[in-house]
């Protein structure tokens, strides 16, 4: 019987189609989530705020965020992606407008709740269900070259909104994020998100792997709650949440960090400035090696490398050397991570209805997100400096990273 990708335009299109959609993921990241540590010094400035109640915006964006993803979900799994993700860009465009206008505290936080509700509809989470339901037999390769524009988000948008910010104001650069917005991401998600596929109604495993089982095999699609009676799920939820809480914490203390290292000031500033490259360079790797590797051992050794980094500098006691080789492995480490934790819960418990199963970690993991860099702030002391929290956060990568293998381990018996 012939192949039906062979015939498919669909799967001849995956390059164009995830180079396309990944444009609108490198200006909306940009745009929301990269801009925000910028905006923060002239805000509080002109509303009177200090650090904290600057920093609630962003957690409140978070838990937008985190509400919304499970809907995002269910409407994507329902073939209403164009929809969303078009009117996600305007609802997102039309936040950077409100926010230019902000005189008032709490005209700041609406304007964050309203852009993470945005957020929900347009970054990773929704990108990586389309793909994974228009290519079901390669959403894994669709999900890498996803994220390549993605991974630059930081190394494109921090400096250009600084340079905007400088030329024009804080609220006519945000003018120019709105603009990319209505002009760029709006017109792509409404153009390359056309003729979406019908939704998934057979094909799905309890808990097997879809694209490994046999077809002979494999059961009649059954609802979401059904997967949540499996161990595949909540393990990979744990694995999840622990990663995320992880690559959380860190950026926002990663500069008090290297300070500590002995770093001058240009490599402390450089060395974070490089990650989103470095995330890059791992994702290039993935693409260009992984059909050469088998996939479930590169998904069980991939999240290691971010406790790698971690004892590298536990180990080498915050020396340059021992920084350089924490950020390269962390780097290298997040960047590929992403694509483990994007296809996932699509190997291991349903492609069909992997829209809302990720949503509905969509608040457990903003409350991790919220909370991990305040917990890091709470460990570190002026006698041990971040030797406490890296313990901690060594714990926590090692934790997540077992709960992926014992995930895997158990979809993957049912095979045998």
């Amino acid at each position: 019987m012939p192949d039906a990708r062979q015939h498919s335009p669909q799967a001849k299109a995956l390059g164009p189609f995830s180079v396309w959609l990944s444009l609108p993921q490198l200006i909306t990241w940009g745009s929301v989530f990269y801009t925000f540590s910028l905006l923060m010094t002239p805000l509080e400035a002109e509303l009177g705020m200090g650090r904290a109640e600057s920093s609630l915006a962003f957690s409140l964006a978070l838990l937008a965020e985190g509400l919304m993803a499970y809907q995002v979900g269910r409407w994507i799994d329902a073939g209403h992606e164009r929809r969303v993700m078009t009117l996600g860009s305007l609802w997102v465009g039309l936040g950077l407008m409100v926010h230019s206008f902000v005189t008032s505290v709490v005209g700041f936080y609406a304007a964050w709740i309203w852009l993470g509700l945005g957020m929900a509809a347009t970054l990773y989470n929704p990108a990586f269900a389309v793909v994974t339901r228009r290519f079901a037999q390669d959403f894994r390769r669709a999900i890498i070259t996803l994220t390549f524009l993605g991974g630059l988000a930081s190394t494109v948008f921090i400096p250009l909104f600084a340079w905007w910010m400088e030329l024009w104001g804080w609220r006519q650069a945000l003018w120019a994020l709105a603009g990319l917005q209505f002009l760029v991401c709006m017109p792509v998600h409404f153009w390359v998100l056309h003729g979406a596929p019908r939704p998934q109604v057979s094909h799905a495993d309890r808990t097997q792997p879809e694209h490994a089982a046999p077809a002979g095999k494999r059961n009649p699609a059954v609802p979401v709650r059904e997967h949540l009676r499996h161990a595949p799920f909540w393990l990979l939820a744990l694995f999840m949440v622990l990663t995320m809480s992880v690559t959380s914490a860190l950026p926002a203390h990663m500069i008090a960090l290297l300070q500590e290292s002995g770093l001058s000031t240009a490599w402390v500033l450089a060395i974070p400035a490089a990650i989103g490259v470095i995330q890059v360079l791992g994702r290039l790797v993935l693409f260009m090696f992984e059909r050469y590797w088998d996939v479930h051992a590169a998904n069980r050794w991939i999240p290691t490398l971010i406790p790698a980094g971690i004892v590298a500098l536990l180990i080498g006691g915050f020396s340059p050397v021992a920084s350089l080789l924490f950020v390269l492995l962390y780097g290298l480490g997040n960047g590929m991570n992403t694509i483990v934790k994007g296809t996932a819960m699509a190997q291991y418990v349903s492609r069909a209805h992997v829209g809302q199963l990720n949503g509905l970690l969509g608040l457990p993991i903003a409350l991790a997100r919220a909370a991990a860099p305040l917990i890091l702030g709470l460990l570190w002391s002026a006698e041990h400096g971040y030797s406490l929290a890296l313990w901690w956060l060594l714990a926590a990568s090692l934790m997540g990273t077992a709960a992926l293998w014992a995930a895997q381990r158990s979809a993957l018996k049912t095979l045998r």
